[in-house]
């Protein structure tokens, strides 16, 4: 029995972790640490964070997905995200780290999947 090659389009993803709200999203990356980088969030940017809390929640609003390294279905990221309907992927260990800000992705909240996006278009290209 042979195996098939997955599709050219379809690379191993960048980063993995636990699905909690469905859709995909593309954009550029933005790692958040604290409340001193939200003037930095653009609209339509992944936020890509170690947790979120209350405070938060307005990023949510102009985010097109978020990111967390820690988490589960129930975390505050999550549920804000579904609330949002926005695409959220938790529990991607050392998301901070591989994730680098204003590199593009694409995030697959129904999988749990980061992908690396390539476009000689740029991000907003695949929009």
């Amino acid at each position: 029995m042979s195996q098939l090659a997955p599709p050219p389009d379809r690379r191993a993803p960048i980063a993995t972790g636990v699905p909690c709200s469905k859709g995909i999203a593309v954009g550029p990356v933005r790692l958040v640490r604290s409340v001193d980088d939200f003037d930095a969030v653009q609209p339509g940017d992944v936020i890509v964070c170690r947790t979120t809390v209350p405070a938060w929640t307005m990023l949510f609003g102009i985010a097109a997905a978020v990111v967390t390294e820690t988490g589960g279905i129930l975390c505050h990221a999550a549920i804000v995200a579904r609330e949002y309907g926005i695409p959220a992927v938790v529990a991607v260990e050392g998301a901070m780290r591989t994730l680098a800000d204003h590199r593009a992705v694409s995030v697959d909240g129904t999988s749990g999947q980061v992908h690396a996006v390539r476009s000689r278009f740029g991000w907003k290209g695949l929009k």
